[in-house]
């Protein structure tokens, strides 16, 4: 179902409306919910291969032919009518099981197709989730460097006091005007890389640009080290049993099997059995339509064999083909299975390092603010320049920025590991 552009206008959007949103709209999900569609119909047909056929047929000709008369020598056409009618009906007795493993590899083909499909949403869910919070971010940063741009403004107005007192030089004043001349730059920046993130964000949902398009902004303040110690090969164990590019793989391997025993049946004879009825009139016939129909009701049973004698290696080439095809889909899931296992590998890194980095960067915001306030007292009281107090500053501004950016890659970390482990992705 896609939503209805009033659906989504003047709308706060949180992450799950992002990612429901996504679902909905992305072209490879929608093209994977008709292959699966397709995949239920191959296997509806091939359960239906083993009933039997029945089909029936109406006929109506007409003939002329000249005669002669022999006595007065002259020739005519004359005209004949014949009606059949039949009803026949084939089935297959034995075909080395080829069609009880065709219905048995097109509902593994159906089951691969679902869990291919839940597979991209949750590469796309994944997207959502970074871009989401890449927007989050930038917001905070936008945040941040208008609070700064204030407080420097605060400062430029005491100074300029200052200076008409006579307290600091012109020089000390220009350095704090030059800083806001920066920091104005630095919002405007801010300000584009948001407007990008949040373009970036509404491609990726397959939503028609908006100017009022805003995201629900999750509650980040009480984010705490959780002091996790993931061990990769107990997630890794947890995600086999549950990706679906595992079980994916699985299904495609088993149906690969099956390949060889179908190729194999065409080295079998094939048994099949057919019956009939069929009836007829003819102009020819004195007797009247409805009595030759019914004198001529001929009813047939049949049982046909058909035996593989040559086949010029057609079924040994199918089946040597169908066993490279059963080795590739073991290498298939040997791969997505290593693939996932460096996967939950450099999660489990990246957790411990954002945690690691989280803390390092919080006791150094903390003391870069410790100095930067001690710096302003003594700023405002004239015990330092401005060169020496906007040193403070710059490296509080910095520490700010790192602690922001430790906090936001510490939360994907956490929700990358939650996905491996199968917990829904929210925030």
């Amino acid at each position: 179902m896609l939503f209805a552009q009033n659906d989504t206008a003047n709308k706060t959007w949180s992450l799950n409306d992002c990612i429901d949103y996504a679902l909905t709209q992305n072209v490879s999900v929608r093209q994977s919910i008709l292959v699966n569609a397709s995949n239920e119909l191959n296997k509806n047909q091939a359960e239906a291969n083993k009933l039997p056929s029945l089909s029936a047929s109406a006929r109506q000709n007409f003939s002329w032919s000249k005669s002669e008369d022999l006595l007065t020598g002259d020739s005519d056409f004359s005209g004949n009518n014949n009606t059949s009618y039949g009803v026949n009906s084939n089935i297959t007795i034995y075909n080395a099981k080829r069609l009880n493993n065709l219905i048995k590899q097109a509902e593994l083909d159906m089951q691969s197709g679902i869990y291919d499909s839940e597979s991209i949403k949750e590469s796309i869910s994944l997207s959502i989730l970074n871009a989401f919070l890449q927007v989050v971010f930038l917001d905070e940063n936008v945040k941040n460097a208008q609070n700064q741009l204030n407080a420097t403004t605060e400062q430029l107005n005491l100074s300029e006091a200052r200076l008409q007192a006579g307290v600091i030089s012109r020089s000390d004043y220009l350095q704090v005007k030059s800083q806001l001349a920066n920091e104005k730059l630095s919002l405007a920046n801010a300000k584009s890389n948001y407007a990008i993130s949040k373009v970036s964000l509404m491609q990726l949902m397959e939503l028609p640009l908006d100017d009022n398009f805003e995201v629900l902004r999750p509650n980040l303040e009480e984010l705490n080290n959780e002091n996790l110690t993931p061990i990769a090969s107990e997630v890794y164990a947890t995600a086999l049993a549950i990706k679906p590019q595992i079980k994916s793989a699985g299904y495609q391997k088993e149906s690969a099997a099956l390949n060889e025993k179908i190729a194999a049946a065409g080295f079998y004879p094939t048994i099949s059995a057919d019956a009939g009825l069929s009836t007829g009139y003819s102009s020819y016939n004195a007797s009247n339509y409805f009595g030759q129909l019914g004198d001529q009701f001929t009813p047939s049973v049949g049982v046909s064999v058909s035996i593989p004698i040559f086949q010029k290696k057609q079924i040994k080439t199918n089946v040597a083909q169908a066993k490279i095809a059963y080795s590739n889909a073991e290498l298939r899931e040997i791969d997505t299975k290593n693939q996932l296992r460096k996967e939950i590998e450099q999660a489990c890194v990246d957790v411990l390092s954002a945690q690691i980095e989280f803390e390092a960067n919080k006791e150094s915001y903390s003391s870069y603010l410790e100095s930067y306030e001690l710096a302003q007292e003594k700023f405002n009281n004239g015990l330092i320049n401005s060169v020496d107090f906007l040193f403070e500053r710059n490296n509080l501004i910095t520490a700010e920025s790192q602690l922001l950016q430790s906090k936001f890659n510490l939360i994907f970390s956490y929700k990358i590991l939650d996905f491996y482990q199968g917990n829904p992705i929210t925030l």
